[in-house]
């Protein structure tokens, strides 16, 4: 007796094992109090020569109101669990190419890359991996609820057709997930184009200040010395295009920047304990060779010393 069968489409067909595998996997987990010795006597998944994976029972051990529930709760995780693994991120990518029409191969990669940091975690740094585990969790169990529904009223399941077609509110979250990474990559760009200028002004602005330390301690606590480890004074830009820009873009970095712009040191020597931190590596992006990373010496070690390396 076949419960149902699962088409593969083309550009997964390579994974139809992996999917046979799932399914069998779950089906022992879900069937385990009806097993016959050590293994599922009456269920069955078999792959076939036309990429398909054929569930099949065998009467009259099989007996659909006792076993069927489980059956098809099992195949709904596995395929859910196959979606996820598999299927997710080329979704993506086909919601990306239908909403970027008009973007470079350049942009589509880009955004591509901005989706699967966002679905792999990297968006959310500092949560912890319980925190990636329970969404990827969510998403699966929204999918294998739409697959069990499915299950209890057909038996022929297109896989592509019921990932675009059927998983409706699956499909909107990923679109959700593309928009929110154009976004993010636009404004990511607009920002690199705004350091670009900068450091291009610093190129062609004459040095005022042969040395500047900048003591930075911790997160977004700054300190600027002269030479001599003297608080400087400074003032705002001379420039009236650099300070519009610094006070249309203004946040932290701008107001470090926005300091050292305005004495325009011939070279930069930052102390910190936190070399890799985002505002470090903006700094050596626009001062360019003029920057010396220090992290650990006598002058700043009284100031820095207990201060967490990153």
């Amino acid at each position: 007796m076949i419960l149902f069968t699962v088409s593969m489409p083309e550009y997964i067909r390579a994974e139809t094992g992996k999917l046979a595998r799932r399914l069998m996997d779950k089906a022992s987990a879900f069937l385990h109090t009806f097993e016959v010795d050590g293994g599922l006597a009456f269920i069955r998944f078999e792959q076939t020569d036309d990429w398909r994976i054929v569930c099949s029972a065998k009467l009259p051990e099989f007996r659909l109101g006792e076993h069927g529930p489980a059956v098809f709760a099992a195949a709904a995780d596995a395929i859910a669990d196959f979606v996820i693994a598999e299927m997710e991120f080329p979704i993506l990518s086909t919601i990306i190419r239908k909403k970027c029409r008009s973007h470079t191969a350049a942009d589509l990669a880009a955004i591509e890359r901005y989706c699967y940091d966002m679905i792999n975690g990297k968006e959310w740094e500092g949560l912890g991996s319980k925190f990636l585990d329970a969404d990827r969790r969510r998403r699966q169990a929204k999918i294998a609820s739409d697959i069990e529904k499915f299950l209890l009223e057909h038996t022929d399941i297109h896989l592509g057709g019921l990932t675009t077609f059927r998983m409706q509110s699956y499909r909107e979250e990923l679109a959700e997930i593309v928009e929110y990474a154009m976004d993010e990559y636009v404004l990511d760009k607009q920002y690199q184009e705004f350091i670009s200028l900068l450091k291009y002004f610093v190129f062609l602005q004459d040095t005022k200040t042969p040395l500047v330390h900048l003591l930075h301690k911790g997160g977004h606590e700054f300190m600027l010395l002269d030479e001599t480890f003297e608080p400087l004074d400074h003032s705002p830009p001379s420039d009236r295009i650099v300070a519009e820009m610094l006070e249309t873009e203004i946040n932290v970095e701008d107001m470090v920047v926005s300091s050292l712009i305005s004495v325009c040191p011939e070279k930069i020597i930052i102390h910190t304990r936190q070399a890799e931190a985002q505002v470090i590596r903006t700094i050596e992006t626009i001062f360019d060779q003029r920057v010396t990373i220090c992290e650990q010496c006598s002058a700043c070690q009284p100031n820095l010393d207990g201060l967490v390396r990153t």
